[in-house]
């Protein structure tokens, strides 16, 4: 449903945790399945869009959902509705049963958790539930009136708001419930000869912690600075990588960190002979990357799709593989415990500035953010894609020059096998995967670009 903006998400746009128990018992209630789950959500998502130097659109929105899963000795289903009426609670139950009477056996099914004990996360800021449409639009101005003024840019972006909560629970009595605000900032300013382009973004769940003018004049300048690129060879450069370019492909670390795959030797960490790698140096010592709910950069999901407990699990420690992800199927399997998964993904920083980092380099490229990422082979993580919206030479420790796009062929682990220096970890604005991600900017060598591309 639409729902007017305002200075608070409108009365009943999000679920209660006593609401949320209600609907599970009522759920439980009308249940004749061998086991019945259910998970719920309600979000109220606002948005300021901004395109050609104009603002666009900007409006509100209430969603909700409920997915009912019902089991029937090793058959399951799951229905789905937005409808929270009993009436409509009853019918969802129904379908979910009819539906796992239809459907074939899982052998990997796995009963569900009884009570579970959550870490405390503050993911849910005032800051953010309580802005109004006036805020909104302040924020797009920063892009906005500046690019305006200059009379040669024009900008595109969007801001995206959600304040939501939601809930889980089973007819073995587990309940889980969170409350959480998100802010999401993505902004593109090009030139108008259709040469230079530069972007920025920002993510946090408290809107204080997202500097809108800070990042607005980054994607100008890099605009700016990318005016008319050259074509310089493809090949293996000394490559300083910002943050969000980190982000996007060392992410794909976590895809990757799954014990099963490892140890039936579909994964980067499958060990030659087979088993995994865990205990042994995969990358620069320098390296240490974990998921952490409770990190202040990183304020995840307190619990999985399935309610179990997330905590901090250390991936990768001084360059070592100390643990991999054990779902509850394959823990069983393999006599571990198991863990929760990367729902959100850090790397720890160092103290270089990327100031420092451009000046000590006698020759190299300097890349804004990666797209269009797409794996090439998973025993590797070696993926494709291209640079954009702000692609540079440096010389002599300077930016040169603007350069044209690349496209690579690299993986994480080769890159993180390759550092030079590492800056301070900020929180990045999202990537393709998602989550919350922290990441710090990284001067690499051998970066393998493998050609050009005409895209800006």
């Amino acid at each position: 449903m639409d729902a007017e903006p305002s200075a608070a998400p409108p009365a009943g746009s999000m679920i209660s945790r006593e609401e949320a128990q209600s609907i599970i018992k009522k759920i439980v209630s009308f249940s004749k399945a061998d086991e019945v789950s259910a998970g719920l959500g309600t979000v109220y998502q606002t948005d300021v869009r901004f395109a050609a130097n104009q603002m666009s659109t900007s409006g509100g929105v209430i969603f909700g959902n409920l997915g009912v899963t019902s089991t029937i000795g090793k058959k399951h289903a799951v229905a789905t509705t937005n409808d929270f009426s009993d009436e409509s609670l009853r019918q969802v139950v129904e379908r979910s049963e009819a539906l796992a009477r239809l459907s074939p056996d899982d052998p990997e099914n796995m009963p569900g958790l009884g009570p579970q004990t959550y870490l405390p996360v503050q993911g849910f800021f005032e800051s953010t539930a309580n802005l109004t449409p006036e805020d909104r639009a302040k924020a797009a101005l920063t892009a906005l009136e500046p690019a305006r003024k200059a009379g040669d840019l024009a900008t595109a972006g969007f801001i995206i708001v959600n304040v939501g909560a939601g809930a889980l629970g089973n007819s073995r009595g587990l309940f889980a419930y969170n409350r959480s605000t998100n802010v999401n900032y993505t902004v593109t300013v090009r030139t108008a000869d259709g040469t230079g382009s530069g972007w920025a973004g920002g993510e946090h769940p408290d809107w204080k912690q997202v500097d809108f003018a800070a990042l607005s004049k980054h994607a100008i300048n890099k605009a700016r600075l990318s005016r008319s690129p050259v074509a310089i060879e493809p090949g293996k450069y000394t490559t300083i990588l910002e943050p969000q370019a980190v982000g996007d492909l060392v992410q794909l670390i976590g895809g990757s960190l799954a014990a099963r795959a490892a140890d039936e030797g579909r994964s980067a960490f499958t060990k030659t002979g087979g088993g995994n790698k865990i205990g042994e140096q995969i990358v620069d010592k320098r390296v240490t990357i974990f998921s952490d709910p409770q990190d202040p950069q990183l304020l995840g999901q307190p619990y999985d799709g399935q309610g179990f407990p997330l905590s901090r699990q250390v991936w990768v420690e001084n360059g070592i593989l100390k643990q991999l992800f054990y779902s509850r199927f394959w823990a069983q399997k393999q006599g571990k415990e198991a863990t929760g998964g990367p729902n959100s993904i850090k790397m720890q920083g160092g103290n270089t500035s990327m100031d420092e980092m451009i000046k000590s380099t006698p020759r190299g490229v300097l890349v804004t953010r990666l797209w269009y990422l797409r794996q090439v082979d998973p025993r590797t993580i070696l993926n494709t894609g291209l640079t954009r919206d702000g692609t540079f030479l440096i010389e002599n420790g300077k930016i040169s020059k603007s350069i044209k796009n690349f496209r690579f062929n690299e993986s994480p682990l080769f890159m993180l096998n390759n550092i030079e220096a590492i800056g301070p970890s900020v929180r990045i604005g999202g990537t393709e995967n998602g989550g919350p991600i922290v990441m710090p900017a990284l001067k690499v060598r051998d970066f393998n670009f493998t050609s050009l591309s005409d895209a800006v």
